[in-house]
């Protein structure tokens, strides 16, 4: 049975590394008596000094100077590259070449593609030009990467055949601005590496998903209770609090101003806007929040066999309307206007924006409407949709009630699945 030429080995609390010279020792002892290293798979630099077991005999001196060293003949050499720490061995940093530390767990049992990779390519060296304290495989250390892990990041580490790809990418990324090659070099890439790599979901909210959920369901009961005691709560106490909401649902929206000073253009003169919210890249859009009152959003009487929206509704939107028209001709003097008004709630060097505004509407039931109603009112929306957003109380806790609903059953990110499930006709 052929041995390979790099296996490992623990002996006397010492991770070892066993060579095997395709063409002898002889070569690697004179090597050794010029005080030249033996440099293995491109990641480990041996010497004389790292020989251990039955692949030298020492004559005398302690020191084990190589002058000193008779050479036996042998067809392995073992070379004590890392020493037991705990429940870890840590590798000598001259054996690697480099100071980071570097800690491999004791239930490990690594080959040699776990730390070379093609054309003789250190994989921890490329680790620890990542600049990192340290390099912990395996194990309970909290910044240790799991044995699983780094067995994948192996699978994953490009090849002689990807890099090639990779050069080919680049060349055909120039060469495409002047003429078409009939290769997509760039497309064979990455359908390469597809194949190669297997992307995993990161899960990034799983340690907030607790508080997200006590979040929206305390949104989600507030509004509620709101709704059933609707004569308790002040116009302005009730727009602060639905304006929360609104940002809650709407996390682009950074910051909610309230009685903002707006220039008329046609009337010369200003006029104020209850709320405008700013969004991360400085953009700005107007919310009207109504109470709803008890009211549906769309009349019971038919006219002409449609239903007709509430007359507040009618004027709501008119209103919204009207400020988002002064904000588009008010234009860069507003923009100016604005990011000084606003600069000591934003961020050093934040910009108000004034591009096409957007209009909230919150106003109104539709939880009574009857078919007929519904249908009207769905097409009055979607005309308006683009220019003013018509939210119900019904659809802000239909919201609520669905974001909840998934963030109690899982990650917010899952593959599709390939098939119909077989129980789907």
């Amino acid at each position: 049975m052929i041995k390979p030429a790099v296996e490992f080995e623990i002996s006397d609390d010492e991770f070892c590394l066993v060579y095997r010279p395709r063409d002898g020792t002889s070569w690697v002892y004179e090597r050794f008596a010029r005080g030249d290293e033996l440099l293995v798979k491109g990641t480990f630099h041996l010497t004389s000094r790292d020989l251990i077991g039955g692949a030298v005999e020492e004559v005398g001196n302690p020191a084990r100077n190589d002058d000193d060293i008779v050479w036996i003949e042998d067809d392995r050499l073992v070379f004590a590259i890392a020493k037991a720490e705990g429940e870890y061995f840590r590798f000598k940093p001259e054996i690697l070449g480099f100071e980071t530390p570097v800690l491999l767990h004791r239930d490990a049992r690594p080959d040699w593609k776990w730390f070379s990779a093609e054309r003789k390519v250190s994989i921890l060296g490329v680790i620890q030009s990542l600049s990192l304290e340290r390099i912990v495989i395996g194990g309970p250390e909290p910044d240790a990467i799991p044995i699983g892990e780094y067995e994948r990041l192996l699978n994953q580490f490009p090849t002689s055949h990807e890099l090639r790809r990779y050069v080919q990418a680049r060349v055909g990324t120039v060469v495409r601005q002047y003429t078409e090659p009939a290769v997509d070099a760039e497309a064979l890439l990455n359908a390469y590496v597809d194949k190669r790599t297997v992307a995993s979901v990161p899960n990034l909210e799983d340690a907030f998903r607790q508080f997200d959920v006590a979040k929206y369901a305390f949104a989600l009961d507030r509004l509620r209770a709101m709704l059933a005691n609707e004569a308790g709560t002040s116009e302005a106490q009730w727009q602060l609090e639905i304006v929360e909401i609104i940002q809650l649902l709407n996390p682009r929206y950074i910051k909610a101003f309230t009685e903002v000073r707006l220039w008329d253009t046609d009337a010369s003169t200003w006029r104020r806007i209850d709320i405008l919210l700013v969004d991360a890249s400085g953009n700005v859009d107007v919310i009207e929040i109504k109470k709803p009152m008890g009211k549906p959003i769309m009349l019971p009487v038919l006219y002409r066999d449609h239903h007709l929206p509430m007359r507040d509704l009618v004027g709501a939107m008119g209103q919204v309307t009207h400020y988002l028209r002064h904000l588009n001709r008010w234009g860069l003097v507003g923009e100016n206007f604005l990011t000084k008004l606003f600069s000591a709630d934003l961020p050093s060097g934040f910009r108000i924006r004034i591009i096409n505004p957007l209009g909230i509407l919150i106003m109104g039931r539709c939880n009574t409407l009857s078919e007929g109603q519904r249908r009207e009112f769905e097409v009055l929306r979607r005309d308006s949709k683009g220019i003013v957003d018509v939210i119900t109380y019904d659809d802000l806790l239909a919201r609520l009630q669905a974001v909840l609903n998934q963030l109690r059953s899982g990650p917010v990110l899952s593959a599709a699945p390939a098939v119909l499930p077989s129980n789907s006709s």
